[in-house]
């Protein structure tokens, strides 16, 4: 088995990877835990739909230039090598207006939330525009990908109540160190390809102690949102959406123990499981107990 499939839905489609939405799913999860803390369970729905579309759009934007970064170097790379610029269906130039062209879409959107949300997509978009180009210099890429996605942390908080309380920030770090744990399962996928091509992750920098830095990760991931729970006044069913995390944070170990492709990237994949339960403890509990 290998993970490299034959291409099949339409180029675009495949540039904004909207035919693979596992990536729109690992986003979408974090931005409801974020609006449902920031509105105390009772986001408006104004905001649900903008976050949602703006998750989708902002995703697809990622996926653009990260491939466009990476249009040299993912022809060496097993899983990457039928993408739409390495085969020439899409070039380079109608990559970048693609890109650009999202943007606009991200700031109509953005444009109808308030002053303070607007001003913080600034360190959003910097964010996510940034990131492909780190695993050039940096063996910590990851960092700034978890940066970039936690940014909806504050933003969400700007758009329900102009506010930033110090708690968000534990949600916000929860984020950034979730996110570095499963993308090292998927960094886990190429790196043989990478250390030959010379690009940098996690997953070489962690090396063969990679199983257990990623098991601290999640550990300090369910920490985090442990705190986040009690400094915004969560209740049981919460924390058993945090104990159902666990298990599986466990269950992923297992399936990437023996480190081969395959078992990483299913590890990698169970983290839309994680991030669903959580949501679903969190909202569960503030529908039950407001």
């Amino acid at each position: 088995m290998t993970i490299a499939t034959l291409p099949t839905a339409n180029r675009w489609l495949r540039l904004m990877r909207l035919d693979r939405p596992i990536g729109t799913y690992l986003l979408l999860w974090p931005t409801y835990w974020a609006l449902w803390f920031a509105s105390a369970g009772s986001p408006s729905l104004a905001n649900l739909l903008i976050f949602t579309l703006g998750v989708v759009v902002m995703r697809a934007a990622g996926c653009v230039i990260n491939d466009y970064a990476d249009r040299h170097v993912d022809g060496a790379v097993e899983r990457t090598k039928n993408r739409p610029l390495v085969t020439g269906e899409i070039t380079p130039r109608q990559a970048l207006a693609l890109f650009f062209s999202l943007l606009v879409l991200a700031l109509i959107l953005v444009l109808m939330t308030n002053s303070m949300t607007i001003a913080l997509s600034v360190g959003g978009l910097i964010l996510a525009a940034s990131y492909p180009f780190l695993k050039r210099i940096t063996h910590l890429p990851q960092l700034g990908l978890g940066a970039a996605w936690a940014w909806v942390v504050p933003m969400a908080f700007a758009a329900e109540t102009q506010e930033l309380p110090g708690a968000l920030w534990f949600i916000f770090a929860a984020i950034i160190v979730w996110t570095i744990a499963f993308d090292t399962y998927y960094a886990m996928v190429d790196r043989e390809d990478d250390l030959k091509i010379g690009i940098k992750s996690t997953a070489i920098l962690f090396g063969r102690h990679d199983l257990l830095i990623i098991a601290l990760l999640q550990l300090a991931t369910l920490v985090l949102l442990l705190m986040a729970g009690i400094s915004f006044g969560r209740g049981v069913l919460y924390f058993l959406g945090l104990g159902a995390a666990a298990a599986y944070f466990i269950s992923q170990n297992r399936q990437a123990r023996s480190r081969h492709s395959e078992g990483c990237f299913k590890a990698f994949l169970n983290n839309h499981r994680v991030g669903m339960v959580i949501f679903i403890g969190l909202a569960l509990d503030y529908f039950l107990q407001p």
